[in-house]
């Protein structure tokens, strides 16, 4: 289910900001909108466009800027400024707010955090921890493993070995991200990532043992908290009326939360390492994305062949 809003107490904690404030409670403040706002513009006297809905980060231009005000200009450009409601204002580099900031966020109910982090980096913790809580969410069931810097979703029916194969590409090196049920989030038009729910992090489900604990079992650098999803591995049961592709060629896609994720559908029968060829279609994965196609090389080649012999023909003839 795709989260509304976040509280500014949250925020605050996982970031790492003090409260100035401390009067207001900021678990009562609701952040809805994605993106912030500097309010140089704001403070200047240019309020065309002013989103109020946006976190306020102020930082040493609008610091220096307001000590160049008399004390009058000061007082009546930040009385405009906190009348429009905003949710919060954040001060970076640990900059001293001056009295009449502190005094007119308490009259408005607007509060003050103070961080030491630069203005920059700031702007982006709160954009990309934002984006991440607030982004579109599906559930889905299967495997996510990392593997080769490549985000693998494992999907097939139930007791196909998914499990069993997450396990021996954990031995194998790899590291696991989710086992069973997989939180997907759009954190932008084309990327997805995926984690496990906080209650089954870690822990895989194998049919005759039980549950086991990866972290526990093979240490902290066999687990990951998340991972961007690159393809789609779906395993089936072997049918030999079916058609399986050879070449690659023509990829398969499976949309999930409006994006287009490869995919490639595995037939599974007695004899098949199912994490070689996993690693191996990360491989080549990422090898196509580098430029280079092996199935395309080949039809290539072939077609190159298929000219040659024909010219050589023609010359004959």
């Amino acid at each position: 289910m795709t989260r509304q809003y976040v509280t500014l107490q949250e925020l605050a904690d996982k970031l790492g900001y003090s409260n100035l404030t401390p009067e207001l409670d900021l678990n009562q403040v609701q952040v809805r909108h994605r993106a912030i706002n500097r309010p140089a513009f704001q403070l200047a006297g240019f309020y065309d466009y002013f989103d109020n809905k946006r976190l306020q980060v102020m930082g040493r231009a609008e610091d220096m800027y307001i000590q160049t005000l008399t004390n009058e200009e000061r007082k009546e450009r930040l009385e405009k400024m906190f009348s429009y409601k905003f949710p919060g204002l954040i001060i970076a580099r640990g900059i001293q707010p001056p009295p009449e900031v502190l005094s007119l966020a308490k009259e408005h109910h607007i509060p003050v955090l103070s961080t030491e982090h630069s203005t920059a980096l700031v702007i982006v913790e709160i954009i990309r921890w934002i984006n991440r809580q607030l982004a579109p969410t599906e559930t889905i069931s299967g495997v996510l493993v990392d593997v080769f810097g490549e985000g693998i979703l494992i999907t097939g029916d139930s007791g196909i070995g998914k499990s069993e194969t997450a396990i021996e590409l954990v031995k194998r090196g790899h590291r696991l991200v989710a086992d069973d049920v997989i939180e997907i989030l759009k954190i932008s038009e084309d990327v997805l990532i995926g984690q496990a729910p906080e209650i089954t992090r870690h822990m895989v489900e194998l049919r005759g043992i039980g549950v086991v604990d990866i972290k526990s079992l093979y240490g902290v650098e066999s687990v990951m908290e998340f991972s961007g999803i690159s393809m789609i591995i779906n395993l089936e049961e072997w049918n030999g009326q079916l058609s399986y592709d050879r070449l690659g060629l023509n990829e398969e896609y499976q949309e999930i939360l409006g994006v287009k994720v490869v995919k490639h559908t595995i037939p599974i029968r007695p004899g098949r390492n199912l994490a070689i060829i996993i690693e191996t279609a990360a491989v080549n994965h990422r090898q196509k994305q580098m430029g280079y196609n092996a199935a395309q090389a080949l039809c290539d080649r072939v077609t190159e062949e298929i000219i040659a012999h024909r010219e050589e023909n023609e010359q004959e003839g």
